[in-house]
């Protein structure tokens, strides 16, 4: 059965359908993930990764660099297609109760987890009870209704639901939600700091092998893989390269073949794209609304009076930004939920146009006037330093921000260092950083703003410490209303208050890129692209 588009936005925003597919795939046309076959077989894929991951698995950081990593060695319940339907993968059908209450999925035989034990239901089970629910930076919003996962049979998982909440079927692919081996998991005392995020044991296409950190990561061909004939590559070494001309360079040499979200500075884009060798696409990134965000510290007492706030956004020139430091790859963005979710994208909220004149004068209002040396006040930023465009803003800003004389100290530092002082210590000022809105802004945007997602050590969760009972009324109405029409009046309202509350100053909609060799067959076939799972991808 083929959803047609009408199917897809009930699938995705209202209660009352139900979908059930078989692992034979009824889905015309759309084999995908599930049966698709590899185009060659054998050699090492070589897999460029910026920067090296803290960890490997995405069930307890959603960082872009470990998503990428994370899906090569486990697998989600479902894939996708391009069209945004669901595939089968761990599930091989699935059904939503008529009162929305309930998901049943049935789950593939005869799939052995890395170190041979059998794949069932307990694994389900333990996954979203133990694991989504209370460690993932977007489980706690996702998964909130969720009450239990039942296991009538090792083959069969029922996902109870307090509340009506059918966008969960949109996060369930390996990048997103990716399902642990319960028999290994549980023996940790905190399964966030147990040796297996550095070592995972998955049931995906790929075995970890080793890291070596500062060089590299090995992963080897799982020979058990449930689909027959993939994945492809005996080895995929993912190389950690800091420097954009090394990586360049790599590529252009052959000693890279792939390499996504920007693994090339933007301004050689151009260059490299002309190469008889090499490819450049922005497909890949359709599930990610990329967007980057600029976020206060709302515990620190400049950042008080919103007026600052509203000033340091009147001082950023996000049209420049988007054309300069992106190079035309990203637009300004106007708000908190990303162009790309055009179901839920609302143009008509507060704006911040740059203006410094205003900005100045709203400084002055809010108690801040020039001082000697025209300084008003000190700042820090602690900018995410990922790619080279994220080092680049963060240098942008603070020339923006002399001009309306507020000083800024840059503390360029490492991603666990910057994780770190973000989400676990509160430690900072200001930061900037990437952010996926994904298929749906209750999945992807709430743990931005929701107060019950201020979560120490969970990064991507509100590290801005903002608390708003009216933002928590609406996102919660938003998660459980059954009604398509009323969730985007509801997300209307939420982009209205975040911009007016502005503890987060949404600077640019990314269109993120990936750079390959030509020889790679499949780059662009998987709606995933590199978050994908790679076991499709072959060379000529």
């Amino acid at each position: 059965m083929k959803m047609n588009h009408r199917s897809r936005l009930r699938l995705l925003g209202g209660a009352g359908a139900w979908l059930s597919l078989n692992a034979a795939g009824l889905l015309p046309g759309a084999i995908g993930a599930a049966q698709a076959q590899p185009a060659a077989t054998g050699g090492t894929l070589r897999f460029a990764l910026t920067p090296e991951p803290p960890t490997l698995v995405t069930a307890f950081n959603s960082a872009l660099m470990v998503q990428q990593i994370s899906a090569k060695m486990m697998d989600g319940l479902l894939a996708y297609d391009k069209n945004f339907d669901p595939l089968p993968s761990l599930a091989t059908s699935w059904q939503l109760a008529a009162d929305g209450l309930s998901i049943t999925f049935k789950l593939r035989d005869g799939v052995k987890w890395h170190d041979g034990q059998p794949f069932t239901s307990a694994d389900v089970k333990y996954t979203f009870e133990e694991i989504l629910k209370k460690h993932h930076p977007r489980g706690r919003a996702t998964f909130a209704n969720v009450t239990a996962v039942d296991t009538p049979d090792r083959l069969t998982a029922v996902m109870r639901l307090s509340r009506p909440s059918v966008y969960i079927m949109a996060a369930l692919s390996a990048s997103e939600s990716p399902i642990l081996p319960k028999h290994l998991w549980e023996k940790a005392a905190d399964p966030a700091t147990s040796p297996l995020v550095s070592a995972p044991v998955g049931t995906g296409p790929f075995k970890f092998a080793e890291w070596q950190r500062g060089s590299h990561i090995r992963l080897v061909r799982n020979p058990d893989y449930w689909v027959k004939g993939q994945p492809a590559f005996e080895t995929v070494i993912v190389r950690f390269l800091p420097d954009a001309g090394a990586r360049a360079v790599a590529f252009e040499t052959g000693e890279l073949d792939i390499g996504g979200a920007d693994p090339i500075a933007l301004n050689d884009l151009k260059r490299i794209e002309a190469l008889p060798s090499l490819a450049v696409t922005t497909d890949g990134y359709a599930m990610c609304g990329a967007m980057y965000y600029f976020e206060f510290n709302m515990r620190d007492p400049q950042f008080q009076d919103v007026r600052v706030r509203q000033a340091i956004a009147h001082a950023i020139n996000r049209d420049m930004v988007a054309r300069n430091v992106w190079f035309g790859y990203g637009s300004a963005a106007t708000g908190p939920i990303s162009r790309r979710l055009a179901r839920f994208y609302n143009p008509n909220v507060p704006r911040y146009d740059h203006d410094l004149k205003k900005a100045e004068a709203l400084l002055d209002a809010a108690g801040f006037p020039r001082k000697a040396g025209g300084i008003r006040f000190r700042i820090t930023h602690d900018p995410s330093t990922y790619s080279d465009q994220y080092r680049r803003f963060a240098e942008y800003f603070k020339q923006a921000m002399r001009q309306i004389g507020i000083d800024v100290e840059l503390r360029m530092t490492d991603a666990a260092t910057f994780q770190r002082r973000i989400w676990t210590e509160n430690a900072f000022q200001t930061t900037s950083y990437g952010i996926f809105n994904l298929p749906d802004p209750t999945i992807g945007v709430q743990r931005m703003f929701w107060s019950k997602n201020i979560r120490k050590g969970v990064p991507y969760s509100n590290g801005s410490g903002y608390a708003s009972a009216e933002m928590d009324r609406i996102l919660e109405a938003a998660q459980t209303e059954p009604d398509a029409a009323k969730r985007r009046t509801l997300f209307n309202e939420m982009q209205v208050l975040a911009m007016t509350d502005l503890p987060i100053i949404p600077i640019v909609n990314v269109d993120y890129t990936t750079v390959y060799n030509k020889r790679l067959k499949g780059v662009t076939d998987d709606l995933e692209g590199v978050f994908g799972t790679f076991a499709t991808l072959g060379r000529s």
